[in-house]
This record gives structure tokens, sequence and C-alpha cells, in this order.
């Protein structure tokens, strides 16, 4: 346990840099849903379109999330205090409803790989906001009390 607190902050540097690849494959997974929904007639631009989804989903954003995640438990694991913070709170439910979302888009993802998915560009649209919201919340919650 020493050794992982003599290396704490790497571990949050582990941490930060698994976090902004996270936010990047949420940020374009999206974008590319907008581009398959809007494409959909095009057999050739939809075949490319979902090895670009499947790979960002699985080699990106899976690696990053548990990269994210389980950087973020070990740094609450060896400093509990963190707990005892109000902003983190607001934090971890942030990241909770980004951890849905993701799970969201393995739905989404689902449904385009088996060409199942109903919904139009317009609404992929909008919902590609929704990390930015959350990323929002995560960033100002520390920002508020100066811990970043």
């Amino acid at each position: 346990m020493n050794f992982l607190l003599e290396h704490y902050v790497w571990i949050k540097a582990f941490h930060y840099l698994g976090f902004v690849s996270f936010m990047a494959g949420l940020f374009y997974l999206p974008r590319l849903f907008v581009y398959h929904a809007e494409n959909i007639q095009n057999e050739g631009f939809v075949s490319v379109v979902k090895i670009q989804e499947r790979k960002l989903f699985w080699g990106i954003n899976t690696t990053a999330m548990l990269a994210t995640l389980l950087s973020g438990l070990l740094m609450i694991a060896l400093n509990p205090l963190l707990m005892k913070m109000p902003h983190m709170h607001a934090k971890l439910s942030f990241a909770l409803l980004l951890l849905v979302y993701y799970f969201d888009n393995f739905r989404y993802l689902k449904q385009f790989a088996n060409d199942t998915c109903k919904k139009s560009g317009k609404f992929f649209r909008a919902y590609n906001e929704v990390p930015t919201l959350l990323f929002i919340g995560i960033v100002v919650s520390f920002a508020v009390v100066g811990v970043l």
C-alpha cells in the first residue's frame, strides 16, 4: 500500500489521461451515430462507419472508461477522506451519469450494427450534447472548490 501512496500523483495523472480519452470517445461516437443515421441508405458508407463505431467503442472508449474507473476507485481507496468532500459526491454523481450514457451508447451501437436503429440524425445531434453537460458538471464541481 505504501508503494501506491508514494505514486498517488501518477495514479491521478493516469486517471486524468483515462478521463480525457473516455470523454473523447463519448463526444465522437454519437457524432458517428449522426452520420450513420443520416446516411442509412448509403450501404458503402454504413459498412465503413459500423467498423469505426465498433473500434471506437471497444478499442478506445471501453479501455479508457475502465482506466478511468479503476484509477478513480484506487484513488478513493488510497485516500478515503475524498469521500468527505461534498464536491466529490457531485463529481461521482456526474460520473455515474456518464457511465449510464456510455452503456446507452452501447445500446445504440448494437442497434446500428443490427440495422434496427430508428432514431434520426437530429436526435443524435441533441444526444451528442449530453456528455458535454456532464463534463461541465464534473469540472465545475471541482473548480468551484479549487481542487482541480
